[in-house]
């Protein structure tokens, strides 16, 4: 596997060689003075070229970046061909394990992607970019929830839990579990990241997806977390789905607590009663009540 040193001699020597590509920048986690470091970060770049079109869908000129094990071109997986004037992307994942996800784009694009909070310059040709400030995730950091939002959260989570319920009873697992998994989960995260904002001060960045969760949660919280994670067995995801509940209202009471908010306590109320009722609900009923 080629070194970090390597990959940005390599990811800077190819644009020192065109005199096409004039600034080169990084951001991601790369980018990130408080991500973790490991293997498998990816290297974000961005090319500014003079004129992005002679690199678009040019294959043969990302062969120089190394043996490629899969590459995606996400501006092509659409019905709607992309503008080669306003540039492109190449995600490239090399046999060796590193991986390029490469934007090549117009010169006057420049200002757009130098605000990103996580951007480092790393080549300059002819003095184009202001002086940038250091490095931060001032730009991912989570922001306190409104009234409204706040609002909007707790009535979408109940509002789609008898879904979950519907499709259990129904013997519909998939349907459930995305349920679950996507509508209910999303206003979750969505709270588990106002709570953890609200204990850090909003100086923390909990992770795309939640993947720094673990390292602000309070154990119980975590722990009550993972059990709201299940595998297609009905008993299992039953239970997933009430622990979910109770982790919602756990996290979400002391919050609106907090802001002053007021929490549907009569819809959380009547939505639990509601979710056991069919979970004891025979299977040849015919009348749910």
């Amino acid at each position: 596997m080629r070194s970090e040193h390597q990959m940005l001699d390599l990811i800077l020597s190819v644009a020192e060689r065109d005199e096409r590509i004039r600034v080169v920048i990084m951001n991601g986690s790369r980018a990130n003075p408080n991500a973790p470091r490991d293997i498998f970060q990816d290297f974000d770049i961005i090319y500014l070229a003079t004129d992005p079109a002679p690199f678009i869908r040019n294959l043969p000129w990302i062969d120089q970046f190394g043996e490629r094990m899969i590459l995606q071109l996400p501006d092509e997986m659409s019905d709607t061909p992309p503008d080669a004037a306003q540039g492109s992307g190449y995600l490239m994942q090399f046999a060796d394990g590193n991986r390029i996800d490469l934007g090549i784009y117009p010169l006057h694009r420049l200002t757009e992607f130098i605000r990103d909070s996580q951007t480092i310059l790393l080549l300059d040709k002819d003095g184009r970019v202001p002086p940038l400030p250091p490095a931060s995730e001032r730009d991912y950091l989570p922001s306190p929830p409104t009234a409204k939002a706040f609002a909007d959260c707790c009535n979408e989570f109940w509002w789609v839990a008898p879904y979950a319920a519907k499709g259990l009873w129904r013997s519909e697992i998939l349907y459930a579990k995305h349920i679950l998994d996507h509508y209910q989960r999303d206003m979750l995260m969505q709270l588990l990241t106002w709570h953890i904002g609200l204990q850090t001060g909003f100086t923390a960045n909990p992770g795309k997806h939640g993947k720094y969760f673990q390292c602000y949660l309070e154990p119980e919280l975590w722990d009550l977390l993972l059990k709201t994670y299940s595998n297609a067995d009905y008993t299992q995801t039953w239970e997933a789905l009430f622990t979910m509940c109770t982790l919602f209202r756990q996290v979400a009471v002391p919050l609106a607590e907090h802001y002053g908010f007021e929490y549907p306590f009569d819809d959380d109320r009547r939505v639990f009663a509601h979710l056991q009722h069919v979970c004891s609900l025979p299977k040849d009923a015919n009348e749910m009540y």
